[in-house]
């Protein structure tokens, strides 16, 4: 298999700028060998490598990424750990009752190894937070998407808590919402700080990374080599963890969805623009509907500010265009300038992009792929808890360790073809674009 070209991440990862520059990256410059080979240092890899090491603590174990830990689509998400049913091609992220059941439980063992991983390494309450989140309704729409989804969620017995008007500006500061629907599980994390912390600790119990090392060819030659640009590992047992750019190791090739989402961080605010806009110091809502604006409000590691993600935008290249992000960016600007008038003037100091994979049946890619090859990809839009769900059970699978979670991943059906790519292309664009039209004032 050999990887022709990567994926382009646009614009510098906000939240991995708002940490101490990490010591330089040590590149894999040589030939060794090792019992576990993992590539991709987000979610999903660190995931996989910290249960290897759980359940195999002698074995050797090697992380290989193209990138700096932090930098990839790991440390670009929004920093939401949803455990309750999220798909984004819904209208209020719910679908059939027994599929949600089992995918809010599935979602729950992701978090559940992301808390038990900061916990073992010490991460501070910043990096991980069972705080829960908000679902925020701007429009007599956006109420109507939150109470067919807390209908939905009755029938499943979770709990959930209505916020009116007046609730929801004491917590965000802003009039700009109607009302919102609270939900306890959720984590909240700073994504660069998890994933920095979690690959310092994997460190600390000798798993072995390398960053800015790409695989550029893997190959079975009774075990598997894979060849970076200065080195090679040789190891019987391969975990990829790449999401969509599994296309480029030839596997799910016309299957899976490349999708970028954008977000945009202001400056740290001032301690007068704090009291201007008031409300809480920390909080974190998702769009009652999909296509609309995510907004969190940060303090502590880089001050306090305001991140804002919306739009959605198909790249089977799995590249952005710099026309593409300026419009994107001027929508983000939009948005901020309507929840937050008392903060004109406030500018944004980063904005950037990250990959989404999706597949067009919401399946997940998680199995044996070869001999001693396993995937822990395609995390469809939430790969903070599915990705991490996806490395520990491909990890088990590898391992030999069986649960009902790596049942219903074996069971599950591969992802869907797609139509040829220039239809593909436009039935995307077009849905996306109606899509997020449709949102309206939740955009």
């Amino acid at each position: 298999m050999r990887v022709r070209h990567l994926p382009v991440d646009p614009g510098p990862a906000g939240w991995n700028r708002l940490l101490p520059e990490p010591p330089p990256p040590e590149p894999l410059e040589h030939r060794i060998t090792a019992d576990w080979l993992v590539i991709g240092a987000g979610f999903a890899g660190l995931a996989a490598a910290h249960r290897l090491a759980e359940k195999a603590p002698g074995d050797r174990i090697v992380l290989l990424d193209a990138v700096r830990v932090g930098d990839g689509p790991a440390g670009r998400n929004s920093g939401f750990m949803v455990d309750l049913p999220h798909d984004l091609t819904s209208e209020d992220y719910g679908g059939t009752l027994q599929a949600d059941l089992a995918q809010t439980e599935d979602n729950r063992r992701g978090i559940a190894q992301a808390q038990k991983m900061a916990e073992q390494f010490g991460l501070p309450e910043e990096a991980f937070s069972r705080s829960g989140k908000i679902n925020g309704a701007a429009s007599q729409r956006g109420q109507a998407h939150n109470e067919s989804f807390a209908h939905h969620l009755a029938a499943m017995g979770e709990p959930h808590e209505h916020l009116d008007a007046a609730q929801m500006r004491e917590i965000t500061g802003t009039s700009y919402y109607t009302g919102g629907l609270f939900t306890p599980g959720s984590a909240m994390i700073q994504p660069a700080m998890f994933v920095r912390g979690v690959a310092q600790g994997l460190r600390s119990n000798r798993v072995r990374l390398h960053e800015a090392s790409p695989v550029v060819q893997l190959k079975r030659l009774g075990d598997w080599i894979a060849t970076t640009p200065h080195g090679e590992v040789c190891a019987p047992r391969v975990i990829l963890a790449v999401n969509g750019h599994l296309e480029s190791f030839g596997r799910m090739r016309g299957r899976l969805m490349h999708v970028f989402t954008y977000a945009s961080m202001t400056r740290a605010l001032s301690p007068e623009e704090c009291a201007r806009l008031g409300g809480q110091a920390v909080w974190g809502l998702t769009p009652s509907d999909p296509m609309g604006s995510t907004v969190r409000r940060i303090s502590g590691t880089g001050g306090d500010r305001i991140i804002v993600r919306n739009r959605f935008t198909f790249e089977p290249s799995m590249k952005a265009s710099p026309a593409r992000l300026k419009q994107v960016y001027q929508t983000h600007d939009r948005a901020f300038a309507a929840r937050f008038p008392m903060l004109d003037g406030v500018s944004m100091e980063y904005r950037w992009g990250g990959r989404l994979c999706l597949s067009r049946n919401n399946v997940q890619v998680i199995g044996a792929l070869d001999e001693g090859l396993f995937s822990a990809c395609c995390q469809n839009g939430l790969g903070t808890a599915k990705g991490t769900l996806a490395g520990g059970l491909a990890a088990d699978l590898a391992l030999g360790i069986g649960s009902p979670a790596l049942d219903r991943a074996l069971a599950s059906a591969p992802p869907s073809r797609l139509p040829p790519a220039p239809i593909a292309r436009l039935g995307a664009t077009l849905h996306l674009r109606h899509a997020e039209r449709r949102a309206g004032r939740e955009l």
